[in-house]
């Protein structure tokens, strides 16, 4: 069976190591972009220039009529999915839960948690062996930040991330029988472009002493956990989850 997979946000940091990965392992991938193009189109270049099959797609996961036209662009560029890696999201400057907004609230929880789940949605009415699919995966990219707050910099995103963690239990369960299995990566500390969106690009640094492992991670780590996740090496695992926080 031809593998294919979406991810999202996949035109950097964990998503672009993952979709890389993937594609050197025979999947023909979809990276997904919201804005940076040019960055999209560079992982492609790269997986193509690597002898793998790739297409940029933009869309904002966010929003409904886009997750529509992503899936219907891979089905007719690439063929049925079956993969997604739900890895789109966003943070915003860090912030006490006393100075958050509604607007913030709003951006985040429809970026992080309304986009997998749409996305999601589309998946599974595609892999369903119960709507004639033929099954396949999904993997969530949560945070460690689910287990441990983020006090005083990115409560609002912990808590959409926690939102994540019950969605990867509930659907795991709701598809378990229909050829779908469900896990999620709680990463944390990892060496991303994401922390310049929260005001503090060198944050991993700030912070690595005090992992027990006393270093931060790389996207590639978080990718090969994915892509394990994918497997039929964890063909009997659903509904779990794989921390990548340096033992925090």
């Amino acid at each position: 069976m031809k593998k294919v997979m979406i991810v999202t946000g996949g035109s950097r940091g964990i998503g672009a190591a993952t979709a890389k990965l993937a594609a050197s392992r025979g999947y023909q991938v979809c990276v997904n972009f919201h804005k940076n193009e040019a960055a999209a189109n560079q992982v492609v270049d790269d997986i193509t220039a690597a002898g793998g099959a790739a297409i940029a797609v933009q869309a904002d996961v966010s929003d409904e009529s886009d997750v529509k036209r992503l899936f219907s662009s891979v089905d007719e560029k690439l063929g049925p999915i079956t993969a997604l890696v739900n890895n789109a999201g966003i943070l915003e400057q860090q912030m006490r839960v006393e100075a958050i907004n509604a607007a913030r609230l709003k951006r985040i929880f429809e970026a992080n948690v309304v986009g997998s789940f749409l996305c999601a949605r589309e998946a599974v009415k595609r892999m369903s062996e119960k709507h004639g699919g033929q099954g396949g995966a999904i993997v969530n990219v949560s945070s460690a930040a689910a287990r441990l707050g983020a006090a005083g910099e990115y409560v609002d995103y912990a808590a959409s991330k926690g939102a994540i963690d019950t969605f990867t239990i509930g659907l795991s369960r709701e598809v378990a029988e229909e050829g779908i299995r469900v896990n999620a990566v709680r990463p944390a500390f990892i060496y991303t472009d994401m922390h310049a969106d929260g005001g503090e690009p060198g944050r991993v640094d700030r912070i690595a002493e005090s992992l027990p492992m006393k270093r931060g991670g790389h996207p590639s780590e978080v990718a090969n956990a994915i892509l394990w996740l994918l497997s039929d090496e964890a063909s009997y695992t659903t509904g779990t989850f794989i921390d990548l926080a340096g033992g925090k």
